[in-house]
This record gives C-alpha cells, structure tokens and sequence, in this order.
C-alpha cells in the first residue's frame, strides 16, 4: 500500500477508535501498528517494536515526573490548600470578588507544589467553594474561578506538562520548567484583573460584606505560606541556578513534603491512610502518563516511517505566508482537540507534526511550547469535554453543570488575552530561562 494512503487510515482509525470508547494511547498504539503493517509487513512491525515500550520509558529524565506528582500529593495532605486560601483572603478579600480572587492566587500558590491541573482544581474548590457560597457569590464567578484557577497547575512549575513537552521534543527539561514561571504570573494576573471587572458587572458591592485585616494581620499571614515558599526555592531554585538537575530538585521535593505531611497534625491523626492515597494516586498517574506516551510513540514512529513530518515540513515552509501566521494557525489546531481531549493526548498527538514545523520555521521551542500549553489550558475549561469545570461540578452539586461552563466561559476570553500577549512578546517566555546560571 502507498505511504498516503496508509497515512490517512491510520489517522481515520484513531479517531474511529476514540469514538467507539478506546482509550487514547490503546488507539493511537493500533493505528500506529496497523500503519506499519500497511507499509511494510507484521514480521517488521513485530521486529521493530518488541523493544519499544523500554526504549521509550526507560529514560532518567521521565523519572521526574512521579516525584513532582508525589510532592503534589504530600502537600496537599499536609493542608497547604487551606493555609494558603486562608492568607489570600487576608489580602484580597475586600476587593470586588475578594474571594474568587483568593481561589484563583491559592491556585497559584498551590501550582508551585504540584504539577497537576485537576489537583490543583480539586484542592482550592473543596476549600473555596464553600467560602464564597457562604459569603453569596454568584455561582458561575465562584466555579468558573476555581476550575480556571486550576489550569495554573499545568503551566507554573513544577509542571508535568512542561516535563511532558520537554521529554517529547528533547529540549530542556530545566529550561522549560523555567520558562513558565513569567507566563504563570502573568496568567495569575489576567485572570485577577477580569475577576474584578467581571464581579463588579454580576455582584457589586458583594466584597464589602468581607471583613478588613490590618497591614499588620496581613505581613502576620504570610508565615502560613512558608510550605510553598519552600518547595518553590528548593524546586525553581536549585534548577534556575543549576545546583540540581530536575529530577534531583523533584527528589529534593518529595522528601521536603513528606517532611511537611509529617509536621502536620491534621495528616498525622490518619498518617497512613494519607500515605497510601498519596503513593496510589502518585502510581495511577504516572501510569497513565507513561502508557500515553507509549501510544504516541508507537503512532510517531509510523509517522516518522512514511515521512510525514518531512512533507508538512515542506508544504508549510513554501506558502506565501507570514511564519508568524502560520505558527497561530498551527495553534488553533487545538481548539477542537481541546473539546474531547486532555492536555497529554494533545500534546503527543500534534507534537510529533508540529514540532518539526515551528523549528524549520526558527522559532524558539520554549516559546511554543508554552505556548501549546496555554492551548491545552484552554481545552481543559472548555465544553464539552472540560476536565477541570467536572471536576469543580463535582465539589459544587447545587451549581448546573452548564452554569459552571458559562463561568468558565470568561476565563476562556481572559486565556485568550494571555496568550496572544506571550504570542507576540515572546520575551515573557525566553527571558528568564535565558538568564539562567546553570
């Protein structure tokens, strides 16, 4: 059979395959092996892929990904969460929707300790949620903030997204980790700025039903912070200044959390029912992720096999159009994807083809990377397939799904703005990891 052709059925099959039920890296290993054969026979495909699932794992860099998840987990049992929302109400809980505000800068703090989105959205709903229903927040403001909140936990390091892009294009682990810090913040901020805007149109005067603190109470507060501050340093810290690899500063983490799940006295009362959902939901995760990549890997190679990167390369480099132009038409690809996938499915489906394409165009890969991030955080508020808003509906029953959706809908418009700023300053994202000193 012709390469073309047996690229196009192996593409139609993954999609045939994720309609019928099939989970992501099963249909993308099928398609994959059913376009080797297409091309070659079953004895090649057999021969050349009886080694491939150690080859693809077996790398010391993915070893970073476990840690980040379990210092994740440690944290929250240790109750970093509900430390950190306490402080962010002391200082923004009297401006117009204080508390939203507060869900959203406890996202970001929470971010910092863990690299998962749907944790990060797990942990401050379950916290600020009941707060900001208590103090009559509109529900859309409170459940859109608390799951666009928790997309900051795939972009502000540590993030296994960031890792997850960095061992796909084998660029720098560290660098990419750095690399999202500015865009982080500036995220954060966008997103503090529409919630003041939007709380004033929908619930004016709602935050002057919240108490005031003193300066004083305020500085007092921030001994609260003192877990995330640490696992920041110790983590960024040692990265940016190249005392420690990522996989050691994940390490480094770990044990840092576990130290903290230990002095906790609300974690020590059920310390080894916290130890075990920790190490379990730490497993399970990683799993997921390594079989995603396993998936992908198998379909990469069938595309690698027939050319298909080259070709597009090619087709894409000769249009008479701006590159710049072309680098956002390739991002609106995952607008759609973004609809029925979770953020890894996306990356390993469109990286092993638009990867190639934005390095022979000569743009930075840090710069994209973050980038297709961002789109991915987009994807995970985004109907009908939203991770994070099911994952806030779940916190909130008394909320309709679909007001949760509309919520998330103006933090959508605020990711937009966020992006196409990083899109045409690409400064935001190569500055830091420029200045790095390791």
């Amino acid at each position: 059979m012709d390469e073309m052709t047996a690229t196009l059925l192996a593409i139609g099959l993954v999609f045939v395959l994720l309609a019928t039920g099939v989970p992501v890296f099963a249909s993308l290993a099928l398609a994959g092996v059913a376009g080797v054969v297409m091309v070659e026979d079953l004895d090649f495909a057999l021969n050349r892929l009886k080694a491939f699932s150690y080859t693809q794992t077996a790398v010391y860099l993915l070893t970073v990904i476990p840690l980040f998840i379990l210092m994740g987990n440690f944290a929250q049992k240790a109750g970093v969460g509900q430390r950190l929302f306490s402080v962010a109400r002391k200082w923004v809980g009297q401006l117009p929707g204080g508390l939203a505000i507060a869900s959203v800068l406890t996202s970001a703090g929470f971010a910092a300790t863990s690299g998962s989105s749907v944790a990060t959205a797990a942990t401050v709903g379950a916290v600020a949620i009941p707060e900001m229903k208590q103090a009559g927040y509109d529900r859309r403001l409170s459940t859109g903030a608390v799951a666009a909140g928790g997309v900051l936990g795939v972009l502000i390091p540590p993030s296994v997204l960031l890792i997850f892009y960095a061992a796909l294009t084998e660029v720098s682990a560290g660098a990419m980790l750095v690399a999202g810090v500015l865009p982080g913040l500036l995220s954060t901020l966008v997103f503090i700025a529409g919630i003041v805007v939007v709380s004033k149109k929908i619930m004016p005067g709602r935050h002057q039903t919240q108490p005031r603190y003193g300066w004083g109470e305020r500085f007092a507060s921030l001994g609260d912070a003192w877990q995330v501050i640490v696992l920041f340093v110790v983590v960024l810290g040692g990265i940016y200044l190249g005392f420690v690899t990522p996989t050691e500063a994940g390490a480094i983490g770990a044990f840092a959390a576990f130290l903290m799940l230990l002095c906790s006295r609300q974690a020590r009362a059920n310390l080894g029912g916290n130890l075990k959902d920790s190490f379990r939901s730490s497993i399970s995760t990683t799993v997921m992720i390594l079989m995603t990549m396993l998936g992908a890997g198998i379909f990469s190679y069938f595309l690698t096999l027939v050319g298909a990167p080259q070709y597009i390369v090619e087709a894409v480099t000769t249009v008479d159009l701006p590159p710049l132009l072309i680098i956002g038409l390739l991002l609106l690809i995952y607008l759609p994807l973004g609809m029925f996938l979770d953020a890894f499915s996306m990356l390993v489906i469109t990286l092993p083809i638009l990867f190639p394409t934005v390095q022979s165009l000569g743009f930075d890969p840090l710069w994209f990377g973050i980038l297709a991030v961002k789109m991915c955080e987009i994807g995970l508020i985004t109907p009908p397939v939203g991770l994070n808003v099911y994952v806030t509906a779940g916190i909130d029953r008394d909320t309709p799904l679909v007001d949760v959706f509309r919520g998330a809908g103006w933090f959508m418009i605020m990711e937009a703005v966020t992006t196409l700023l990083i899109f045409f300053f690409p400064v935001i994202v190569t500055w830091l990891p420029a200045n790095m000193l390791g």
